[in-house]
C-alpha cells in the first residue's frame, strides 16, 4: 500500500504534501470526503504497532468532549479514530510497510529519505 491520507483544509498537510513532491503512484486520500476505513486503519495499525500512536490529540473534538480526562485504552482509540476522521493525526504516508505519521522534523525528514530511496 502507498498512500497519503490528509485534509485539504489542513495547511500543513498541503505544506508537506508539497515538500514531500509525492510521487504519482501514491493514492491521495483526503479523510474528509473519503474517511479511512476500518481494515485501512487495522493496516495503519500493525505498522504502527498502536491505535494509540495514530490518534491526534490536538482535535477540537477531543478537548471539546473531555477525553483527555478519560482512560482510552486501544479499542477506545480505534472507534474515535473511525468515528470522526479528525481523531487520526495527520498527514499519514504509508510506503510499502513503513508509516510515517504526523508532523514532526523526524517524521517529514524520514519520509524525504524514504522517497528519494524509491
Amino acid at each position: 500500500m502507498r498512500a497519503f491520507f490528509y485534509l485539504k483544509t489542513c495547511n500543513t498537510c498541503i505544506k508537506i504534501q508539497n515538500q514531500l513532491k509525492l510521487p504519482e503512484e501514491i493514492e491521495l486520500r483526503e479523510l474528509k470526503s473519503k474517511p479511512i476505513t476500518a481494515i485501512e486503519l487495522e493496516h495503519l495499525q500493525t505498522l504502527s504497532g498502536s491505535y494509540e500512536s495514530l490518534f491526534n490529540r490536538r482535535s477540537k473534538l477531543y478537548t471539546s468532549m473531555g477525553l483527555k480526562h478519560e482512560a482510552l485504552l486501544e479499542k477506545d482509540y480505534r472507534h474515535y479514530i473511525l468515528d470522526h476522521y479528525s481523531f487520526l493525526k495527520r498527514p499519514v504516508l504509508i510506503l510499502d510497510d513503513k508509516i510515517y505519521i504526523g508532523n514532526s522534523k523526524k517524521e517529514v525528514d524520514g519520509a524525504l529519505n524514504h522517497l528519494q530511496s524509491l
